[in-house]
């Protein structure tokens, strides 16, 4: 019987054929934890003995959610995790001024390749799967564990195929039909699967919207996102990865738990309204909403292909007096991009204001906290009560577009109100 995407890569990594509900000891290509995450698995890890990590080289540290420090706790948090980077001499360990947000500085430096498997104590580590390898979120104590030994256990996924077909329509992207999808399935309907998306429409995708279409996986319950290797992921490779890599797919007669087959033709820009990613609406159903903030990046939408769509609707406009508009680069590079292409002076034109890369808002951390009864527009993954700031808060997700457009209407733009129409 052949084998999932998932399961060929996790077989690969045993030496031996896995199947779905299997325990397997897994030996991890990369483990990876933040400023809030890494601080309890540093602990857990010190209980442990050892005394140094598995491989300096494997272990990365990226300091993204509470940076630049905005407060005494945070600034204590960043310490440790970087007195610990100091002491194990890890090899890559990532500081403010060299910063990226995580899920878009390790694909973008070349740490995750096709064929890994990838742990990280943050469930949006999945986010690499759009490379085609096994990426997955774990808890602190379990990251301890890898960083100690370079192995996890865990137990084999079973695996929901979706495949899309059809052409996209205008300003239709990758956080359209992953919202689309989490909607058809809802927040817990591919619990612990791995997601594989597949299909025509999937390969013509560029690879900064696959990565936000693995990165939300999680959103609908998924242990992982994965999209199988093609050529526009060995052109992106070809650019940024390391090392060598691996190719794997799905057999022909491999087994899925169930498949979806979505037709793409069919979906308008999406924005899920709150409070759940699943909560979503075609932007022609979206009535009027006043709003007060949008955001612009993260690790789901803060790639440059994401701050160039935002900026294509910026351009000679101006942000509604009423709106806050924030526009957060999802790495270093991202931002000497943008500035290279003019792009920051685009948004410094429109009103708009320009953040160091950092997580920020999106968990309510800092730099866009809401009040109470604020209504954001944000190109997020999640928007659960009071996700962003005050639990009387709301948060709309959408893709960079319909946000830009947004910050300039006041209001979550509506389908005749894009630059150009969508149908």
């Amino acid at each position: 019987m052949g084998m999932t995407l998932a399961e060929a890569i996790l077989a690969a990594h045993v030496g031996a054929p896995v199947h779905p509900g299997q325990l397997i000891d897994v030996p991890v290509d990369l483990v990876l934890a933040n400023d809030i995450t890494a601080p309890i698995a540093i602990r857990e890890f010190e209980k442990i003995g050892v005394g140094k990590v598995f491989d300096r080289d494997k272990v990365v540290l990226v300091p993204d959610h509470f940076t630049p420090n905005k407060d005494i706790p945070s600034a204590e948090q960043c310490r440790q995790v970087r007195l610990f980077a100091r002491q194990q001499e890890l090899s890559h360990y990532f500081e403010v001024g060299r910063l990226g947000i995580e899920h878009v500085l390790l694909p973008e430096q070349g740490l995750v390749v096709p064929g890994d498997v990838v742990v990280g104590a943050d469930s949006h580590t999945c986010t690499y799967g759009a490379l085609g390898a096994f990426a997955t979120g774990m808890g602190s104590t379990d990251i301890a564990v890898a960083m100690a030994t370079g192995r996890i256990w865990m137990k084999v996924p079973s695996t929901f195929r979706f495949i899309y077909r059809g052409e996209r329509r205008p300003w239709v992207g990758g956080k359209d039909l992953i919202l689309y999808t989490i909607g058809k399935i809802g927040v817990d309907g591919a619990r612990y699967m791995a997601m594989e998306f597949a299909g025509p429409a999937i390969e013509s995708l560029p690879m900064d919207d696959r990565f936000t279409m693995s990165n939300m996986a999680i959103e609908a319950g998924g242990k992982a996102g994965l999209i199988a290797v093609d050529d526009i992921t060995r052109a992106y490779l070809a650019e940024h990865a390391r090392r060598p890599y691996r190719e794997f797919r799905s057999d022909p007669d491999a087994v899925f738990a169930a498949t979806l087959e979505i037709d793409v033709s069919e979906i308008e820009p999406q924005v899920a309204f709150p409070h759940l990613p699943s909560n979503t609406r075609p932007i022609s159903q979206v009535g009027n909403i006043p709003i007060d903030q949008v955001v612009i990046g993260s690790c789901t939408n803060g790639r440059i292909g994401d701050i160039r769509l935002a900026a294509e609707i910026l351009r000679r406009r101006s942000v509604h007096p009423n709106v806050r508009c924030i526009i957060i680069p999802g790495s270093q590079e991202v931002m000497r991009q943008m500035i290279r292409e003019g792009l920051a002076e685009v948004f410094l034109d429109a009103g708009a204001a320009i953040s160091t890369p950092t997580c920020g808002p999106c968990l309510g951390g800092h730099m866009g906290i809401l009040a109470a009864g604020e209504r954001c527009v944000s190109t997020t993954n999640r928007n659960f009560i009071g996700r962003m700031g005050h639990r009387t808060s709301e948060v709309y997700l959408a893709n960079p577009a319909v946000a830009a457009a947004s910050a300039v209407l006041g209001r979550i733009a509506g389908p005749d109100e894009l630059p150009a129409p969508w149908a």
